[in-house]
């Protein structure tokens, strides 16, 4: 694209040397958008929104933090006391996070559904799961901070995880705390790299952008764009979808901020840590309850490890596990039937992990791992093979014409 596009004369002496103008205007005008998008393709621009609020406000919480533990607790209660407008970002910063997560739930649930893992997209997918593999970890340091009861005794239950590793566990337990004990090292280092890996997380959704740029968007009928008559420009038609979807999301975080703050999280870390006292019920976030479920399924701990990072992994390898020709689930009428299961699962999974690892909450929670990974590893393959489709349509505008005529 020419520079001489832009009327500005200031733009196009920029953009003739570094041609960062063009490069915006090509990804707003002439990116071609399959015209079908519906409002579950929201979630992405929803989460790169999420990760801006998160890195901003960290910044300014990170202004007034200390990383020490004895005064951790007391600059947090700082923060909400004595800072300017401090209530009001850390609410912002901690419910954005379970705002955060919800997008991206919500985000790959749209991806399983409409199969936008599959071929030529498989790359798109396997970074997306590293962005999600990089927010559990950031999260898990981010909740350490405050140095509350729950703080404490989360970290040294889930770095006390590591030591089921047989040789190198005890080493790696070590190298993780900076000693022997949960302790002021492991606070600073927890600190370092919750500040570290947001920056890491925008690098690779950049990433993320262009592997999704070298094929475009997938769409809800799952097929390629045939031509120009199956594509709209991202502007203005997209941009206005998305203002739509981020005002809704702005609109229930505000009211998450300034009503229920709280909600999401648990009474127990507004108490100082105590490494004498364990609480009657470890329970880490919400958005760790399905893995957590999972990880207290198996009663041998390397098994249960295994079984809650294999739970993650076996994502990597979705794109070849499912070898059905037809993405969507619109076309797909029994894999449709598999999937619902399968988020009815993960929510069951998350309802048990908040549970006592007890009585039937444990028999459930095995029995919802089997079903989970079942799924994947079994029902997906078979599915690919015995699974009888739907006819596809012979492109994107046919039925978007068909449903307009039908209006």
């Amino acid at each position: 694209m020419s520079a001489d596009k832009f009327s500005n004369p200031v733009v196009r002496w920029i953009d003739h040397r570094l041609p960062v103008f063009s490069m915006l205007d090509h990804t707003a005008h002439d990116y071609p958008t399959p015209k079908n998008l519906n409002y579950m393709w929201n979630f992405g621009s929803l989460a790169g929104l999420s990760l801006t609020i998160m890195i901003a406000t960290g910044i300014v919480l990170s202004m007034n933090y200390t990383p020490h533990i004895d005064y951790a607790f007391d600059s947090v209660e700082r923060i909400m006391r004595d800072v300017n407008h401090g209530w009001m970002i850390r609410y912002i910063h901690m419910n954005t996070a379970s705002f955060f997560f919800i997008v991206v739930y919500l985000h790959i649930m749209r991806g399983l559904y409409y199969g936008s893992y599959k071929a030529p997209r498989e790359l798109l997918w396997i970074l997306g799961v590293i962005i999600f593999l990089l927010m559990m970890a950031t999260a898990f340091m981010g909740y350490v901070l405050p140095w509350g009861q729950m703080s404490f005794w989360g970290a040294t239950v889930i770095t006390n995880l590591f030591s089921a590793i047989p040789f190198v566990g005890e080493s790696i337990v070590t190298w993780l705390w900076g000693g022997f004990s949960v302790d002021n090292s492991t606070l600073n280092r927890f600190f370092s790299l919750h500040y570290l890996l947001p920056f890491v997380i925008a690098g690779v959704v950049i990433l993320h952008i262009v592997a999704l740029h070298r094929f475009g968007s997938n769409n809800p009928i799952g097929i390629n764009a045939k031509g120009p008559q199956d594509t709209v420009s991202f502007h203005p038609y997209y941009t206005i979808k998305d203002v739509v979807g981020i005002a809704m999301f702005l609109l229930l975080l505000a009211m998450a901020v300034f009503f229920f703050p709280n909600a999401m999280g648990h009474p127990d870390n507004y108490i100082p840590a105590n490494p004498m006292q364990t609480p009657a019920h470890i329970v880490p976030e919400w958005y760790f309850l399905p893995f957590y479920a999972i990880l207290r399924a198996v009663p041998d701990k390397l098994g249960g490890v295994l079984m809650m990072f294999g739970a993650i992994a076996v994502l990597f390898v979705l794109p070849w596990l499912d070898r059905s020709p037809v993405r969507s689930a619109r076309f797909r009428p029994v894999f449709r039937i598999f999937f619902w299961l399968l988020i009815i699962d993960a929510v069951l999974l998350g309802y048990l992990g908040a549970k006592p690892a007890e009585g039937i909450y444990v028999i459930l929670s095995r029995l919802a791992t089997a079903w989970y990974f079942l799924h994947f590893l079994v029902i997906l393959p078979l599915l690919g093979v015995f699974e009888t489709t739907k006819p596809l349509p012979k492109s994107i505008s046919e039925p978007v014409l068909a449903t307009a005529k039908g209006a």
